[in-house]
């Protein structure tokens, strides 16, 4: 495979322990949040079986999702490099009274730090983040089992393009210039879903489900968006994430793979 945003070696694996905070009131302090968690939680609800699992969340974050799933029933391990989104996401178990395990540790360390297989891997917003995310798909074999599930969501480079061409930015596109500013929210890279695509295919994996995140959302003037009920623009979100030509077009992608 030509080398793209999949192999970008002057980058580092990005942590966010300086902006724990910050990532919460950004992320799930608003509706962009809670339409990332509606359709992760309508494909999961969809795609996988009615019994517990052992599950594995990478990158775990504050641990919104993990401790969605755990209240399902399932039995969940968060695995976070941030020491302070690993401590806001004890705090929120503890608050809920759930149990969990909860590893402080990068993916690269996943396979000496947790036992395996999983039934579920969750890696959300995680790829874009790092400096080789093929290396991360790579990683997972060992972590799961033959007939376990990865749900995988990343930043869609196809959406950022869209974007930018609705706002005129046609400079920057010219530049290919998509990271986001040093010490920011913005991913460091978008990632090209056709790549990605390769990627999964050639460690054995299948997309089974295609949903995208925001799917309209963030084209949405301001003005038309605010005059719109919150749970009426996440209901339609969910209604249009399948959609066969708005999908592909959501700011992030979310696909339920299986081994080959």
């Amino acid at each position: 495979m030509a080398h793209g945003v999949l192999s970008l070696s002057t980058l580092n694996d990005h942590h966010f322990d300086d902006l724990a905070v910050r990532f919460a009131q950004k992320i799930y302090g608003n509706n962009k949040g809670a339409i990332r968690l509606a359709v992760l939680q309508a494909d999961l609800l969809e795609a996988l079986p009615a019994r517990p699992l052992r599950i594995l969340d990478i990158g775990a974050g504050l641990g919104h999702m993990a401790l969605w799933l755990a209240q399902q029933g399932h039995s969940v391990t968060l695995a976070e490099p941030s020491a302070a989104m690993l401590e806001q996401a004890r705090r929120q178990f503890a608050a809920a009274e759930i149990d969990a395990h909860f590893l402080h540790c990068d993916w690269q360390h996943l396979a000496a730090s947790s036992p395996a297989p999983f039934d579920l891997i969750l890696c959300h917003a995680v790829l874009e983040w790092l400096a080789e995310p093929a290396a991360l798909i790579a990683a997972l074999r060992p972590l799961i089992k033959d007939d376990g599930w990865l749900s995988l969501a990343f930043y869609n480079k196809d959406a950022l393009v869209l974007h930018n061409l609705i706002k005129g930015n046609l400079r920057k596109l010219a530049r290919q210039r998509f990271a986001g500013d040093d010490g920011g929210l913005t991913p460091q890279q978008p990632l090209d879903p056709r790549e990605i695509e390769q990627v999964l295919a050639a460690n054995n994996w299948q997309i089974h489900q295609r949903s995208g995140i925001r799917v309209f959302h963030d084209y949405m003037q301001p003005q038309f968006r605010q005059k719109i009920a919150d749970d009426e623009l996440v209901a339609t979100e969910l209604a249009y994430r399948r959609h066969p030509a708005l999908g592909p077009l959501g700011r992030y992608l979310h696909w339920m793979c299986r081994l080959g």
